[in-house]
């Protein structure tokens, strides 16, 4: 089932803080009711077998990402290969873009329009501080 709200949300907070299970735990959920594909990147296959069967998991650091550009390219193919791509969650994003966190406000911008356009959840978890959250991205905090 789509959100009717924002398509791309961020749980943000520092490490340590249940994130991933977060992530995880909301990827779980959406399954039941989801009538397209679901596609679950992370930063490594550590937590690979803690997701629903149905949802694909992706390894990023297989595909050698090491810019937002590169990222964006890396999410538009994961839609150009199934146009039934309801969801996409991302764990680890820090690790995966490799850029600090207040130079990614164009890539927001990118995955925002991507999110419209192709009509895909993106739910994102990054770790940092949350007395400094970029302002940019408040709009998008879960």
């Amino acid at each position: 089932m789509k959100e009717e709200l924002l398509l791309i949300r961020v749980i943000f907070g520092e490490k340590g803080a249940g994130k991933t299970k977060q992530i995880i735990d909301m990827a779980n959920e959406m399954v039941k009711e989801s009538t397209g594909s679901m596609v679950f990147v992370d930063d490594d296959s550590r937590y690979m077998f803690d997701l629903k069967h149905e949802i694909r998991f992706v390894d990023a650091s297989e595909y050698g990402i090491d810019s937002p550009k590169m990222f964006y390219g890396f999410v538009c193919g994961l839609a150009a290969q199934d146009y039934d791509l309801e969801a996409v969650f991302i764990d680890g994003f820090l690790k995966i873009v490799k850029y600090p966190l207040n130079d990614l406000e164009e890539l927001f911008g990118h995955l925002e329009a991507f999110s419209k356009k192709f009509n895909v959840n993106v739910t994102i978890s990054v770790s940092g501080n949350p007395a400094k959250t970029p302002e940019f991205m408040k709009k998008y905090l879960v």
